[in-house]
């Protein structure tokens, strides 16, 4: 739905032109499933699924600024795929592709299959979009903004209304139903946005810094809601974000962007051990006493980088592998006792000081390992 306010899109924002133009031809009632390939004999293939989303070589330019630069993505059916990178990044951008309400300059965008450039009415028909601020008729009821977007998309009154009744009581809002929107914080509208998303049952759906403006509570609820919907329904979730806490609890896997380009990507799992094997693995010991001697013997292991002192008679051992065991051995033989020891797990933090702070670069050899 649109705002009242920007009935007639020509002319308004990039943004508020975008949501108008998502909310008339995005939100239709359609949930066509894959078609499956059929034998002469009439039996069904077993064909290999392709990706749910795939870019390649994905790029554009305004004059001759390249805002993204040859990007090449694939995101698997029921999977949330975080795309995390700072503000300006070209998330956006992206996005406005995949939805085929932007040409790219080169490459091409699919999306269920569709050449989002070429069919962008039916990727839009499969696709479900939340922009980070979403309009919705302030003097009608949360209930009845549901139902005019459901009806917009050829259901009855009657099914508009079961469906919209069963989404907010599922997004956490069946109390506030009868409720004007006027009348909901950011977090009830986006919740409302996402039940909006939501009615015409999408295969995919793309959330573009959905917790932008939300509270700490707010933001929890609304995440475990994505989770689910992908866990629960199987549906396709591209979340966009530069907020790194959020994206490491819900994503299967993210990408790092900046500047146009996917650094690189995978799992919190396979981006560590990137990560390790550029910066080593940090091993924590606290031990009865640091003696000279102690340090000397550490600081003697053939793969030990360095040893720092921290409070409380505590080590940190930089090595470029995992070798708790010596370093064990090595405390106990000089007369020490050793009351912890553990290997420090690099987070989304240490990713992200990598990547986005520029204190490393990625080496197309190190890509290809994601």
């Amino acid at each position: 739905m649109m705002k009242e306010t920007n009935k007639d899109p020509v002319g308004v924002s990039t943004k508020a032109s975008v949501q108008e133009t998502v909310k008339d031809s995005i939100n239709e009632n359609v949930n066509e499933s894959a078609k499956a390939s059929v034998s002469a004999k009439g039996s069904v293939k077993n064909t290999v699924k392709a990706p749910i989303i795939e870019l390649q070589g994905l790029t554009k330019k305004y004059d001759e600024r390249a805002v993204v630069n040859q990007l090449n993505l694939t995101i698997e059916k029921g999977e949330v795929f975080g795309l995390l990178g700072p503000n300006g990044a070209g998330k956006s951008t992206t996005i406005l592709m995949m939805l085929g309400l932007s040409e790219p300059t080169h490459g091409v965008v699919k999306v269920c299959g569709l050449d989002a450039t070429r069919e962008p009415i039916q990727v839009k028909k499969r696709v479900g979009y939340l922009p980070d601020s979403v309009g919705f008729y302030e003097d009608r009821t949360g209930l009845e903004n549901l139902i005019y977007t459901a009806m917009l998309n050829g259901q009855s009154r009657k099914t508009a209304t079961d469906k919209a009744s069963a989404l907010l009581s599922q997004v956490g809002l069946e109390e506030a139903k009868d409720q004007k929107a006027g009348q909901y914080s950011r977090g009830m509208k986006q919740r409302l946005g996402l039940a909006d998303v939501l009615i015409k049952a999408p295969e995919v759906i793309i959330l573009d810094e959905p917790t932008l403006g939300i509270d700490p509570q707010g933001v929890q609820e609304l995440l475990y809601l994505i989770r689910n919907l992908s866990q629960q329904q199987g549906i396709t979730v591209l979340l966009s974000s530069h907020h790194l806490h959020q994206v490491q609890q819900i994503c299967d896997r993210v990408g790092l962007f900046v500047e146009g380009k996917l650094l690189a990507q995978g799992n919190i799992q396979a981006l560590s051990k990137q990560l390790l094997a550029r910066e080593g693995i940090t091993i924590e010991a606290q031990v009865s006493n640091v003696t000279e001697d102690l340090l000397a013997s550490l600081r003697g292991l053939s793969k030990v980088m360095s040893v720092d002192i921290q409070a409380d008679h505590t080590l940190l051992i930089k090595s470029e592998e995992d070798n708790a065991h010596e370093i064990a051995s090595k405390i106990i033989q000089s007369g020490q006792s050793l009351h912890s020891l553990h290997t420090r797990e690099h987070d989304l933090d240490d990713i992200y000081r990598l990547y986005f702070e520029g204190e490393g670069e990625v080496t197309h050899a190190a890509q290809s390992n994601l």
